[in-house]
């Protein structure tokens, strides 16, 4: 057997050289991923299990005393969101970037197996005879069982009708595995309008005269008026789509008691691009035999399911999460109150009839505006819930409150006092009853609130080490904070813009008595000859989606109208639609933005291990639509490669979606040139604006690609849809094949279409051309804060031949030699935890200054005492991941051998130097 520890598998000596607080190397990559169960006792509550999603470990603490003691941090996977121990010396932690389950043995504090899993895997829990584990996976909608007595078999695959299964939990017994869909949807979606040229896609159906406005678009919101009356002296508004919500009867109803249901299940659906009989599932949770693996699902909760668990004395599931009034219309009546934060309670054996509780019970919603004093009563954001032994209490937490509120059996307020107050950004929470402790993870702080549950009252607060940037640190609250933003304490730019991304709903936060808006300091047209007709900003704008804030700022202007030119103009909504009474400070507003700059899309799921362009993607999910072969069959496996191509120069989409991102170009044509434009006053850009004169009734900016296929999941032509909006500026657009196969698009073929469907879900990757300033055609983009596909991958190693295992290393150290990732390898090697990063040319430094080894070395080193970990990391990041914890400039091992803590930047030997 090898000796691991040996210093003989180290050669060589490093050159150094003085850090510096700038060093790109120890770059920090911010993808603002979520927390879904964060936080585990282990069943002999001997020990406290913590995800540092920042610092992609799991950190261990000790509860003999019943206050945690921290006793080690084990390198995991790239942000960690779940954890959760098989037993009282194996844990399994979900690696949602890595898409991987680190197999973790407590005793030795080590890595011991990587499992593979689908794309974004949030959760797993363990049931079943004999016990399989269950491993839900967001992005792919499936959930995966595991055998982990044969870790090497393929695991089995349960594909789920709800778009992203997060949370899991298990019924009392351990038979039944329910999986929380978070974007469940709330049963409305969008009637399409808005100026539709004849024979299009989506019709425009609110202006049919057989409507129930008699074609009267936009329609009345309060009887025959509108409610703020329309300002006098507007022009008339543009005609715009219209949101609907299912009421229990079925019906399709509006803000104003407008019964649209022959528009959208009955005769009429082909008019709004749907089949009669049309429907959404509205899965909130999906029910899994633990046995047979066949799956049910409790339906009409809420629009985003946040977190479950089950009630153990009655077997009730209960979820917490967030429901939307998006079919109301117009900012000044959603002021403050745009959605309520939930408790849905469920018997599974009488599924049909779900109890709800509004969490926030002190408010009235009559009012945008409350005092403080009432606001910090409210809960908001909740992530996560646990419940006692008998049932009769609940612990909920929320994340954009700071906060736990106590429950009842009921889901009212049982608390001593309204809250618990706890650190900043509460997510994961779990219960120790013997103890009488209740234990909250904060995310935002990296800390953990020890709550004695008699009293109610935070006991200690336990900090752990957060290499999270100051600048993220500093501006994330004005994201999430609901009590410092909103007049109610109830809502916050997340409660739309849900970690930073979207709530998959369109909104319509027009004002009838707002002004029109010019349009000076915008980017018309690119200047290019021909596309002219603008018109100025009216304030009806109807219905338009939720967009997601990643990398936005570089890329404005902002809405989906261009109407506003940077984030600074969003200032005033924190009173106009949070219903705060006062907005940023110019301090807080530089803040804002200097977090929402660091936030990256995560790796594309459609691209290859090299981040390149698929030329066989399989489209599961994706079908025809009739233009060419009948509609409703699979479409053919689509090659990006040949989408690109018809995308840029067959089709000429990229004259004005530019590549990479889909956005208009931030520059105007002269004649000859593209000229780039010059940052306005606040720095911002001036992406192009194209007029109503292409098929809208307004001026729109021109919209990135990178998240489209995030939008899926709308589907007309079928008779039951997983969301009620999809593509265009409302949400109208169902699927992407159908939106590709319009009638005025000369596509040629359904494989045609594939192939761009194909490309067009591939686009967050950031590798195509990026233009000329030359080509009036194609036009120069702006670069793109994507992710390399490869980033996160893992491969452990543990002394037997692993030829899949070789391969995949294989290729990523040939994407590391090339510099588009970095690779970082983690081993205990002598009962020492030892980091790694890759150089070139087959070595690695490892975590002490003077030792280099090859790759040869730590892969003879491999064992089953001794298991090897590689993991793709951002170019740039693999010195802090693999080497230099708190990126202090001294190496992890070198402080630790001279007493020094490489978890703190303010402890360490000096002088701080690092090695080539």
């Amino acid at each position: 057997m090898n000796t691991p520890h040996s210093l003989a598998l180290f050669a060589g000596s490093a050159t150094l050289a003085l850090a510096t607080g700038l060093d790109a190397q120890n770059a920090f990559v911010n993808w603002e991923t979520p927390h879904v169960h964060p936080l585990e006792l282990t069943p002999n509550r001997a020990l406290l299990l913590a995800v540092n999603l920042p610092d992609n470990r799991l950190e261990v603490f000790g509860l003999q005393s019943g206050t945690p003691v921290h006793l080690g941090s084990i390198p995991v996977g790239l942000d960690p969101v779940s954890v959760r121990a098989r037993s009282n010396s194996q844990a399994w932690v979900v690696n949602h970037l890595s898409d991987s389950i680190s197999l973790v043995d407590l005793a030795s504090g080590q890595v011991e197996s990587t499992l593979a899993t689908d794309d974004e895997p949030c959760d797993v829990v363990f049931a079943g005879s004999p016990l399989r584990a269950f491993v839900s996976c967001s992005q792919a909608n499936t959930v995966l069982v595991f055998d982990p007595s044969n870790r090497s078999s393929p695991p089995l695959r349960i594909t789920l009708d709800g778009e992203d299964p997060r949370a899991l939990a298990l019924s009392p017994t351990g038979d039944k595995i329910y999986a929380a869909i978070f974007e469940s949807g709330n049963r409305t979606t969008i009637l399409p309008s808005g100026g539709v040229a004849p024979n299009d896609f989506p019709p425009d159906v609110v202006s049919f005269p057989n409507g129930p406005y008699a074609g009267q678009n936009p329609p009345p919101n309060s009887g025959a008026s509108f409610d703020p009356p329309i300002a006098p002296g507007l022009p008339t508004p543009p005609p715009v789509g219209l949101v609907v919500r299912q009421n229990a009867a079925g019906q399709w109803l509006d803000d104003n008691g407008g019964d649209w249901s022959p528009f959208v299940s009955g005769n009429f659906a082909p008019f709004t691009g749907r089949v009669a009989g049309w429907t959404m599932s509205d899965h909130d949770v999906a029910v899994i035999d633990a046995t047979t693996l066949s799956v049910s699902y409790l339906d009409r909760l809420m629009n985003l399911c946040m977190a479950l668990a089950v009630n153990p004395a009655s077997g009730e599931v209960a979820v917490v999460g967030t429901d939307a009034t998006n079919e109301i219309r117009f900012e000044p009546n959603l002021s403050g109150r745009f959605l309520r934060v939930q408790l849905g309670l469920v018997d599974p054996a009488a599924p049909a009839t779900p109890s709800l509780a509004d969490l926030n019970g002190h408010l009235a919603y009559d009012v945008a505006t409350v005092p403080q004093s009432e606001r910090d009563k409210s809960l908001s954001d909740p992530r996560g819930i646990v419940w006692n032994t008998a049932g009769t209490r609940a612990y909920v937490s929320g994340m954009g409150t700071n906060n736990v509120a106590v429950l009842d059996a009921s889901g009212a307020r049982a608390g001593l006092a309204p809250t618990i107050e706890v650190g900043e950004g509460p997510t994961g929470i779990v219960l120790d009853e013997p103890r009488q402790r209740l234990y909250v993870l904060n995310k935002f702080e990296a800390s953990l609130s020890v709550v004695s549950t008699a009293t109610e009252l935070e006991l200690v607060r336990v900090p752990f080490f957060d290499p999270t940037p100051a600048v993220i640190q500093a501006g994330r609250k004005h994201l999430y904070d609901a009590r410092a933003t909103s007049g109610l304490g109830l809502t916050a730019c997340a409660s739309c813009h849900v970690d930073a991304r979207m709530d998959r709903l369109s909104w319509d936060l027009g004002d009838p008595s707002g002004a029109l808006q010019g349009l000076d300091g915008l980017n018309l047209g690119a200047g290019v000859p021909g596309v002219d007709g603008f018109v100025d900003f009216h304030p009806m704008k109807g219905p338009l989606l939720t967009q997601t804030l990643q990398d936005i700022i570089g890329k404005e202007p902002f809405h989906w109208r261009g109407d506003r030119l940077g984030l600074e103009e969003f200032n005033p909504a924190f009173q106009s639609l949070q219903g705060d009474d006062e907005t940023l400070d110019p301090t807080e507003m530089q803040q804002f933005k200097g977090f929402l700059a660091t936030i990256h899309f995560p790796p594309n799921p459609f691209r290859t291990l090299e981040n390149e362009l698929s030329t066989d993607l399989t489209l599961t999910g994706h079908v025809t639509t009739g233009r060419f072969a009948p509609a409703g069959l699979p479409l053919p496996d689509g090659d990006a490669m040949h989408g690109r191509e018809v995308f840029s120069q067959q089709l000429v989409c990229a004259s004005c979606h530019t590549l990479p991102s889909g956005l208009g170009t931030n520059s105007t044509w002269n004649g000859t040139s593209f000229e780039p434009i010059s940052p306005g006053p606040q720095g911002e850009a001036h992406t192009t604006l194209i007029p109503p004169t292409f098929r809208r009734s307004q001026n729109f900016k021109i919209p990135s690609f990178r998240n489209l296929y995030e939008r899926v999941g709308f589907e007309g032509s079928s008779p039951t849809s997983r969301a009620g909006f999809g593509t265009r500026h409302d949400g109208a657009g169902d699927s992407l094949a159908r939106y590709i196969a319009r009638p005025f698009i000369p596509v040629t073929s359904d494989q045609e279409v594939a192939d761009l469907v194909a490309f067009i879900l591939s686009m967050s990757g950031g590798i195509e051309a990026e233009g000329t300033s030359t080509d009036i055609d194609l036009p120069p983009g702006s670069a793109s804060q994507s992710t390399h596909a490869a980033v996160g991958k893992q491969v452990t190693f543990n002394g037997t031949p692993n030829p899949a295992g070789t391969a995949l290393l294989t290729a990523l150290l040939s994407e590391a030699e090339q510099g588009d990732i970095a690779l970082v390898a983690r081993a205990r090697l002598g009962a020492l935890d030892r980091g790694f990063y890759y150089l070139e040319d087959g070595r690695f430094q490892s975590d002490r200054s003077t030792e280099r080894v090859t790759l040869s070395a730590l892969l003879l080193a491999a064992s089953d005492a001794t298991p090897l970990t590689f993991t793709a990391v951002p170019h740039g990041s693999q010195r802090r991941i693999g080497a230099d914890r708190d990126a202090d400039g001294a190496l992890d091992r070198d402080e630790l051998d001279r007493g020094f803590d490489p978890a703190d930047p303010d402890s360490h030997p000096g002088p701080r130097t690092r090695p080539r």
